[in-house]
């Protein structure tokens, strides 16, 4: 793992499966991606204090977060991490620069405010920190989000499906806008998406999960190209391989006429 960078092993087997590891660098967006179900917010969750596994090791910017081994956890307060939720998650009596300004407990309270409005302009909502949530379209609020996310001057970004909730004209933009971003925070990004052209459009490298297990890693051309195996493709619902559509038609027709159909059928796919 490169210095600054994310190394994660998680194992569970109850209430949710886990069973992976991985490594994310400084600067690398990598997007889980996989059905609902697979576990991907429950990576985050774990990554953030927010959930613990039975068998836990998180390293960040060369720092412990968690040790199943020595007993080590870090509470979530103390881990240096930035989480955007699909549901925005503001509070709606206070003002944009105020929902900012509340994740910076580390920072003196004279300085907030001007960091606040600074974070506010990187993400182009200069002039509106005076506005409540309810003032603002969901892309704003999404933007707040996210200039809140950064407030905590975070080792790590974690994104939990961030664009779902706004129409696919403000998702392009914002997405857009990230990928721009990216290169202004060195740290590692974890995006939990469902979307693969947006995981292909800000993604360095997917991870394709399902029921807790990686079934598969590497750049979003190479994965969507030459999936690894079924389990993979079903798990990004992508096209069956060519010839496996007739045979399984066959298998479901005969099927549905009878057992000495569906013996028939069995013979002629072999």
């Amino acid at each position: 793992m490169a210095d600054g960078g994310l190394a994660v092993t998680l194992r569970a087997e109850m209430p949710i499966p886990l069973d992976l590891a991985f490594a994310v660098a400084p600067g690398e967006l990598v997007a889980l991606v996989g059905p609902s179900g697979a576990g991907k917010s429950s990576v985050l969750r774990s990554i953030a204090g927010l959930y613990r596994p039975t068998q836990a090791h998180v390293i960040c910017a060369g720092e412990p977060w968690a040790d199943s081994a020595s007993g080590r956890f870090v509470p979530p307060h103390r881990r240096r991490v930035g989480l955007m939720f699909q549901g925005y998650a503001l509070f709606p009596h206070l003002s944009a620069r105020a929902n900012v300004a509340a994740a910076m407990g580390h920072l003196p309270r004279p300085v907030r405010i001007a960091r606040a409005e600074a974070l506010l302009g990187l993400v182009h909502l200069e002039g509106l920190g005076d506005r409540k949530p309810h003032q603002l379209s969901g892309g704003e609020q999404q933007r707040v989000a996210l200039a809140r996310a950064l407030a905590r001057e975070p080792a790590v970004l974690l994104l939990d499906e961030p664009f779902s909730a706004v129409d696919r004209r403000t998702r392009r933009a914002l997405i857009a806008e990230l990928a721009a971003l990216r290169a202004t925070i060195r740290v590692p990004v974890l995006l939990v998406t469902h979307d693969l052209d947006e995981a292909q459009a800000l993604a360095d490298r997917l991870l394709v999960l399902d029921r807790g297990r990686l079934l598969q890693e590497g750049p979003p051309s190479a994965v969507l190209a030459a999936p690894a195996s079924e389990a993979v493709r079903a798990a990004l619902d992508l096209p069956a391989q060519p010839g496996a559509g007739p045979v399984f038609s066959r298998a479901i027709s005969a099927a549905a006429l009878g057992p000495a159909a569906a013996s028939s059928a069995a013979t002629s796919a072999r």
